[in-house]
């Protein structure tokens, strides 16, 4: 029997041996494979009398995402895009003479990317008219933010049974409260700030006074330099536009055209012919994608290489505390970065591109600090995005410029402790628990009751001392007196327009604008670089990390209203898990916030 046993456990172990090698060698072979296909070289080349096409559907982000395996081996296009290679490709094509036209393409087309984002892209359309070319637009289903972009083409067409939405904008915040009493989760709030309000949806069913009313301005101001822009392109009146928003809301295509709008109503196949025409070649019409064309190089155009270099550092995500997911900011893993680009003499300024709702108080510092140190040797500009607020902005403040869009969000000056507990759940489930302890806050930061007055105190404590650091903080950044800062904080969130005017923010612009001015502070001329933060991984690592990578998701744009909340409410959940600062204190936007 022994020796039964002995040889059966053998060759258990020579199976399993064998299993694991074989597993080894396929994948390192597919490895080195997939590299060496990678590695060819094979530049892309386009033909004269092109058309330049930008599908309306990609998703529009501040630096590289995340690739997996799937999505390595697929031979579909992702549709996601950086904001600075749409902006390249677009400043490309106006000097590109094989480019005749960029054709707007949103017959995909589901949401956008964020305002501040497409008011870039929108500025660079511009300039690409402005070098004589024409900008083509069509359209099934013209949602506003798409709209934001396609009322600049010089011809706009929208499918005979597709609908244009013209209806304002408006945000739908979700409240948990109800469902926490329902099941006994307990919740405690710490805050300063009146306007404060990321805290409401685990303490109130509706919006606040003081959130509403901020919410309301922050919309009307989105809105009306909306209404301005697109008026301005179509050469319609604000006032008109808003009646049309205020009494129509949803336009059929006749009714658009009508309003002047758009300028047809026909198929996509229109739009193409209008297309051959501006090429001069009613034969085919060649196209070229954007993600294509990234990779193409343009002759007589400067491709800089210089020693001189200007760090572009995307901060995008939640920010926390320590290293973080590959979606967050930690403050940890991006003290690490810019400790490097200060120890770098090559690198001669740095931009710092924030697009985050905040976080951590405590990962905010770490990274601030780390900026304010290399303030002190080289020029740091910050560019706001979509979204630059709370923890956002105090990372800001650690700069000697601030660009943002009229559209940004930004402010939110305020600080909050969020204290969950689990007592009346688990008490309700049969599920209790025993202390002992040699101090009366032993206990402090358990979960499993209540806090007592006196240990509410102490947070309250902690919350106030880290709210006046922040009010000192923007008050010696802005060069404003810290009275001046409290009356325009209080957690309140302020748009880029606003914000500008009451000193939050110097100049509008976008990423290029914050990059020339870096350029100029450092004394640059044109001989100088980019060099963007965190770095691409390149394939193989890409492969290597993301090849077991257990968060991939199937992105479907189709989804059904129902599956879309269920969606939201997944999304609202994860939210809890950037809860990670050692002291409870967050500078965070109300996360729940969609504009529509």
């Amino acid at each position: 029997m022994m020796n039964f046993l002995k040889q059966t456990l053998a060759s258990i172990i020579g199976t399993l041996a064998g299993l694991f090698l074989f597993v080894s060698l396929g994948v390192s072979s597919l490895v080195i494979l997939l590299i060496t296909v990678a590695s060819v070289d094979t530049e892309p080349t386009i033909k004269d009398k092109s058309v330049l096409v930008f599908d309306l559907s990609t998703e529009i982000r501040d630096r590289e995402p995340i690739v997996n395996i799937r999505e390595i081996l697929s031979d579909r296009e992702r549709s996601v895009l950086t904001l600075s290679q749409v902006i390249k490709n677009i400043e490309k094509a106006s000097k590109d003479n094989r480019i005749k036209a960029i054709f707007l393409d949103g017959s995909n087309a589901s949401g956008g990317s964020g305002y501040a984002s497409f008011a870039e892209i929108r500025e660079a359309l511009i300039k690409f008219k402005e070098s004589g070319k024409k900008i083509i637009a069509y359209d099934v289903n013209i949602s506003e933010q798409e709209y934001y972009l396609t009322s600049l083409a010089d011809t706009l067409i929208i499918h005979p049974l597709g609908l244009m939405e013209l209806n304002g904008i408006g945000t739908e915040p979700l409240f948990w409260t109800g469902a926490f009493n329902k099941y006994g989760i307990g919740v405690q709030v710490v805050r300063v700030g009146d306007y404060k309000s990321a805290v409401e949806p685990y303490t109130r069913t509706q919006l606040s006074p003081e959130n509403r009313q901020q919410l309301e301005f922050l919309l009307g101001s989105i809105w009306n330099n909306y209404i301005q822009k697109v008026g301005e392109s179509r050469q319609i009146k604000s006032d008109d536009l808003q009646k049309i928003a205020d009494n129509q809301g949803i336009l059929y295509p006749q009714e658009a055209q009508e309003l002047k709008l758009i300028d047809k109503v026909a198929h996509r196949d229109n739009a193409i012919s209008i297309l051959q025409e501006i090429t001069e070649n009613k034969e085919e019409l060649r196209q070229v994608s954007f993600n294509r064309y990234t990779n193409i190089p343009v002759t007589g155009i400067e491709n800089n290489s210089s020693n001189n270099k200007i760090a572009v550092v995307y901060l995008e995500g939640s920010i926390v505390d320590g290293v973080g997911t590959r979606e967050q900011i930690g403050g940890s893993r991006f003290a690490k970065i810019l400790r490097k680009i200060r120890e770098d003499e090559q690198i001669k300024a740095v931009v710092i591109r924030i697009n985050s709702p905040g976080g951590s108080a405590t990962g905010s510092d770490i990274i601030l600090r780390e900026i304010q140190l290399i303030q002190e040797t080289k020029p740091v500009i910050i560019s706001m995005g979509n979204v630059a607020a709370s923890g956002g902005y105090w990372i800001a403040t650690g700069g000697e410029h601030i660009f943002a869009q009229p559209n940004t969000i930004t402010g939110s000056i305020g600080v909050f402790g969020l204290l969950f507990n689990i007592q009346e759940i688990s008490n309700n489930n049969g599920i209790t628990w025993d202390v002992v302890k040699t101090a009366n806050f032993a206990d402090l930061g358990t979960a499993t009751r209540p806090k007592t007055e006196q240990e509410l105190a102490i947070y309250q404590k902690s919350v106030n001392r880290v709210y006046d650091f922040f009010l000192e903080k923007v008050a010696t950044s802005r060069n404003l007196s810290k009275e001046k800062v409290a009356s325009i904080a209080q957690g309140r969130v302020w748009s880029g327009k606003t914000a500008k005017s009451i000193g939050l923010v110097d100049s509008f612009g976008g990423l290029n604008a914050a990059i020339q001015y870096a350029a100029e502070k450092a004394e640059l001329g044109k001989d100088w670089e980019i060099k963007s933060h965190p770095s691409s991984q390149g394939f193989p690592n890409l492969f290597i990390n993301n090849t077991l990578d257990e968060g991939i998701t199937i992105v479907n744009n189709s989804v059904d209203p129902l599956t879309q909340e269920f969606l939201k409410f997944q999304e609202e959940l994860k939210v809890i898990q950037n809860f990670n600062d050692p002291r409870g204190v967050y500078s965070i936007l109300p996360f729940n916030w969609q504009l529509r």
